[in-house]
């Protein structure tokens, strides 16, 4: 079973960054399609970013597209999220997710298989 744990998020005033981490172990992160997803208290969970395979393709929800970056580390079994000129309605639970893919530059990642247990990114002054 892979397993997946999210690091990296914490409290951070308007405009600043932070960088979340997702460590994946029990299995080669090579095999998914990696996303990150957030869920804010009281609205729904959304997508906000996926990285293909291959690291070729990625997508970003409009919202954070040229303020968010996704990454991947095959050799040290990372995946990453930096996340720039972070804005209030970014505060929400982030987590980092699995998913078996046929297709190495397939970059969507609905429906995942795994998930991790979620890390806190709170944005406020």
């Amino acid at each position: 079973q892979l397993q997946l744990v999210e690091s990296g998020g914490g409290v951070v005033q308007p405009g600043g960054s932070l960088r979340l981490s997702c460590t994946v172990s029990r299995s080669a992160l090579g095999n998914y399609a990696i996303g990150w997803f957030r869920q804010a208290p009281g609205k729904e969970r959304e997508i906000v970013s996926c990285i293909s395979i291959s690291g070729l393709r990625t997508n970003y929800i409009d919202s954070v597209k040229g303020r968010f970056s996704i990454s991947r580390d095959d050799v040290s079994n990372t995946a990453y999220l930096q996340m720039n000129s972070l804005k209030p309605e970014d505060t929400a639970t982030y987590y980092c997710t699995a998913k078996i893919e046929s297709y190495s530059n397939y970059a969507h990642c609905s429906s995942p298989e795994y998930w991790g247990q979620g890390t806190q990114v709170t944005v406020s002054s």
